[in-house]
């Protein structure tokens, strides 16, 4: 497998009196990789690691902490900018990102200065790639530009009434962003009182990070707020905190406060919000603070008013949140008590992801499995809602199945 640290170092090795400046390159055409390795070279630059532009390779690849700039060659692309939102994820958010395109549109800049990336527009001179690479090296030693201005995307899993399965959720879409889909995820656990987290993340003999009224009022850094994250495999950390003599909102305040450090080094922050965690006052920061809301509800009458109750409070702080509304059967759907068709008209908004119940749920979790790595119905539903939440075309499997069945039921 080709490796990128090698093709680095090669690189540096090679040419020790060249101009200090590690980047990629990710390419669609060999008229783009001539032109920036010639570039490159011309100016006395160690030329970039070179690599075939495709999600595989760049999620493989992209992650080494040295890489400063990345260089993404989308000429052949129909729409820079849903090909950007498709891989952002995939990009660290430590490297600014030069994104190469013969798409002649202002909303094209717009869009993708909004998502932090430079643009680039095609066809350039070798200068003209020198001055702009060189421009947002200059940014980043300034410490400033769009590099700096990428940070986590939040998505809060809000359980509408205790028991809907939304801290399952939390951990199943943490596992698949960063297992599956290789990027960097930090699950932020609100439940003060105790609390299943650390079942659902297989974590044996887990501890909270205990906190002190004197370490709130201390200088919070991004070291600091490392060493109050605990690592469950290379891409996921888990914040959990506790405190005998801080309040709820206090450790909650200070659990954001930790995540905003955070933020720039990880590519999602999932906050699990189930019943016993979260609060009216929560809604009101979730409004504007969060990029998703995943809204979870089982199909009964209490769940359902409680969901309802939630978008109307989104509605009244004029929400800037994306809500996604998660049915998750956690009881066989004979038992149900409203159907989806009345779920949707009480709700006045479409189910997005329908959870099928599955008996073995339970077991599996203590076996230490994930179900979004299985064959199950579930599993397919868990899989379209992690691509939802990457803004992607979620595959069609048998969703439409298990919501016929609901709805006969």
């Amino acid at each position: 497998m080709l490796d990128l640290v090698d093709l680095l170092k090669n690189n540096e090795q090679s040419t020790t009196q060249e101009e200090k400046l590690t980047s990629v390159l990710f390419h669609q055409s060999e008229e783009c990789k001539e032109l920036v390795e010639e570039a490159f070279r011309f100016e006395g630059i160690v030329t970039p690691a070179i690599l075939q532009n495709s999600d595989d390779t760049i999620r493989k690849h992209v992650r080494e902490s040295t890489i400063e700039i990345v260089l993404v060659e989308l000429n052949m692309s129909s729409d820079v900018t849903a090909d950007m939102k498709r891989i952002s994820h995939l990009l660290p958010n430590h490297a600014s990102v030069i994104v190469i395109g013969s798409e002649d549109a202002i909303s094209t800049i717009r869009n993708l200065k909004e998502m932090g990336f430079y643009y680039l527009f095609w066809p350039v001179s070798k200068q003209e790639l020198i001055d702009f690479v060189r421009n947002v090296n200059d940014n980043r030693t300034r410490n400033s530009g769009l590099g700096q201005n990428r940070t986590a995307k939040r998505i809060a899993i809000w359980g509408a009434k205790g028991g809907v399965g939304a801290t399952f959720l939390a951990c199943e879409i943490a596992f698949e962003l960063s297992a599956k889909k290789n990027s960097s995820c930090l699950l932020i656990d609100h439940n003060y009182s105790g609390g299943n987290l650390d079942i659902f993340l297989g974590l044996s003999q887990f501890e909270k990070r205990p906190v002190t009224p004197g370490s709130m009022s201390s200088s919070l850094d991004l070291s600091y707020a490392t060493s109050m994250t605990k690592k469950v495999n290379n891409m996921l950390s888990v914040l959990a905190i506790d405190s005998d003599e801080l309040i709820e909102a206090e450790l909650k305040e200070y659990s954001r406060t930790l995540s905003k450090e955070l933020a720039v080094q990880n590519n999602f922050i999932l906050e699990d919000l189930s019943s016993s965690a979260n609060s009216r006052g929560d809604l009101k920061y979730l409004a504007t603070a969060c990029d998703v809301l995943v809204l979870t509800l089982e199909p009964t009458v209490s769940s359902l008013r409680d969901a309802a109750r939630v978008i109307s409070d989104l509605d009244k702080h004029r929400a800037t949140v994306r809500c996604i509304v998660v049915l998750n059967y956690t009881m066989p759907e004979k038992s149900a008590t409203v159907s989806t068709e009345e779920i949707e008209k009480y709700l006045r908004q479409a189910i997005d992801i329908v959870c099928p119940f599955e008996p073995k749920l339970g077991a599996m979790v203590l076996e230490g499995k994930h179900l979004y790595q299985q064959n199950y119905p579930i599993s397919q539903s868990l899989n379209r809602l992690t691509s939802l939440l990457l803004g992607q075309n979620a595959p069609k499997s048998k969703k439409n199945i298990f919501q016929r069945l609901a709805r006969k039921r």
